[in-house]
């Protein structure tokens, strides 16, 4: 399975990079789903629906369906967080899965980087990183692209994975 990352710090711009290189690549004609990791706890479900009922009630998976998707969700119930290698092993087989976060993972991944927001680089301590996407140059050794040149951005990774 082709894999790829978008790892930075709050606020650099990781999702919307994410939301465009997925309609950049998509757009391609080639199918992509996502992994997004979250710092913080979530729901996707909504309390009173017959879902979250059976969550609540102590279900450790919920699978719930319809004609448009389907969605499984799982509690860990104190478990721990599960490592991105098994969740990948539940994504249907596309041709290229973009994570975002996971960043200590050593998948490959660009950085989105916003000058701004005075975090420092991972690129210069993470091999891992092989472009960053910026909004303002950085001295690097890694190739480096306009955040918001999401077409430059897709054909790097694109080339990367030979795709």
């Amino acid at each position: 399975m082709n894999i790829y990352g978008v790892v930075g710090f709050k606020n650099a711009g990781k999702t919307g990079l994410m939301e465009r290189l997925v309609a950049e690549i998509t757009g391609r004609g080639l199918t992509v789903s996502t992994i997004k990791h979250a710092h913080h706890s979530f729901d996707v479900d909504q309390p009173g629906k017959d879902s979250y009922r059976h969550r609540e009630a102590g279900a450790t998976q919920t699978l719930l369906a319809s004609k448009t998707r389907w969605a499984l969700m799982t509690e860990l119930r104190g478990a721990d967080e599960p490592p991105l290698a098994m969740l990948l092993s539940h994504i249907a087989p596309v041709d290229l899965v973009l994570i975002e976060g996971y960043k200590r993972d050593r998948h490959p991944k660009v950085e989105a980087f916003r000058a701004e927001t005075g975090n420092p680089l991972l690129a210069l301590s993470d091999p891992t990183v092989k472009a960053v996407a910026t909004d303002t140059p950085q001295e690097l050794t890694q190739p480096q692209f306009d955040l918001n040149d999401t077409q430059a951005i897709a054909d790097f990774i694109l080339g990367e994975l030979g795709l």
